[in-house]
């Protein structure tokens, strides 16, 4: 059964790990809710929860906020404190180091969707998701994108010590926290569900942003690669979800940009700025968010218009006409506020948040109509 089975390229150390978490994850904690549920004071429930979600959050945080946005993309600058926190509850999340994640990330926006991206998803969704990290399909990536880093200290030191970190940060710490506060039974509970069960979710999450946001979503900003925006996974990611955007303006430190975007990562980071923690946010202008959303719907209706088949349609058809028109009239008004974007940014001239936010309305209704306009040919 397992005689063509490829052996020689698992990676035995991650997929070990990946396969053990897991396992003691999804039944060791239902196990312990059978067992100790029924005596269990509220308060400890409560408290264990709490403490679950509170490493949950810290430390898909310092992923998005630490190694993503900080280290990665640097789209903001860090003092020390905020590359501490990141760094060490970053560990904790154990995604392997900031300096190999960082890398392995710099090289999947050089090379998306294409050899060379580290989680390729044109492999398909389960290669994407965890199949690159089980298996030793190509060679190592060099580590030549990252000397910028390289010269961090906080960097190289968390490099060196990561598993240590990881593990004292985010098992025996939360499981010290039951055992002070319950005995046995609290150890137990905090190590399974705020150590164990919090690294699976984690992980899990991080991986969808590789898997299900270059799948599932939209693409509003740039078809030319398969990341896509997906709200949904916005909710589980701290606000990743916004994948399209992401890799359309990857030095942006917001991925949700639209002010009814959930992303408390740009809220988080926006937050330390006034508490002179962070400086220096990148952002792209408006305009030039708004000029990328023009071009994506001309893109939109040309498919449109070519999927329609006008151009082959009989010219004496009444149909062609009717239809022509409609993509003349939506192909006008795109036009028009392409051309007026692109004068307000050659002449450097920033549009009031007003007009800005009048542009985005009407390109919003725009999509809408092309996405809903289904024109009826003969093309006998």
């Amino acid at each position: 059964m397992f005689k063509d089975f490829p052996f020689h390229r698992v990676n035995w150390k991650t997929s070990t790990f990946i396969m053990v978490t897991t396992i003691v994850a999804l039944i060791g904690s239902p196990w312990y809710f059978i067992k100790y549920g029924g005596e269990m004071p509220l308060s400890l429930l409560i408290f264990q929860i709490a403490l679950c979600l509170f490493f949950c959050s810290a430390t898909i945080m310092s992923i998005t906020l630490g190694y993503h946005r900080l280290f990665s993309h640097l789209s903001f600058k860090a003092k020390w404190p905020v590359k501490l926190a990141t760094l060490v509850m970053g560990a904790a999340a154990y995604e392997n180091s900031c300096l190999s994640w960082a890398s392995d990330h710099r090289h999947h926006h050089k090379h998306v969707d294409h050899d060379g991206d580290p989680y390729d998803i044109s492999r398909g969704f389960f290669y994407a998701h965890v199949g690159w990290l089980l298996f030793k399909l190509d060679p190592m990536p060099l580590m030549n994108n990252v000397n910028d880093l390289k010269k961090d200290k906080l960097v190289m030191w968390q490099d060196k010590w990561v598993h240590l970190i990881g593990f004292v940060a985010g098992i025996v710490i939360p499981s010290l926290f039951g055992l002070w506060l319950d005995g046995t039974r609290g150890f137990l509970g905090c190590l399974l569900l705020t150590g164990f069960l919090r690294i699976v979710i984690v992980q899990h999450c991080t991986f969808f942003i590789n898997s299900a946001c270059h799948t599932l979503g939209t693409r509003p900003y740039n078809s030319g690669n398969t990341a896509r925006d997906s709200a949904i996974m916005a909710l589980f990611t701290c606000g990743e979800g916004y994948h399209n955007y992401h890799h359309a303006f990857q030095h942006d430190y917001r991925n949700g940009v639209k002010s009814w975007q959930f992303d408390p990562t740009k809220w988080a980071i926006w937050l330390l700025s006034k508490m002179g923690l962070t400086s220096n946010l990148r952002r792209v202008p408006d305009e030039k968010i708004i000029l990328a959303e023009v071009r994506e719907a001309q893109r939109l209706l040309e498919q449109k218009r070519v999927k329609a088949g006008i151009d082959k349609a009989d010219e004496s058809c009444p149909k062609r006409k009717i239809a022509e028109e409609g993509f003349e009239a939506l192909s006008s008004v795109l036009s028009e506020r392409y051309t007026l974007i692109e004068n307000a940014i050659s002449t450097k001239v920033d549009l009031s948040k007003t007009k800005v936010s009048e542009l985005e309305r009407e390109i919003r209704t725009l999509v809408r109509k092309i996405t809903k306009f289904k024109p009826s040919l003969a093309t006998k």
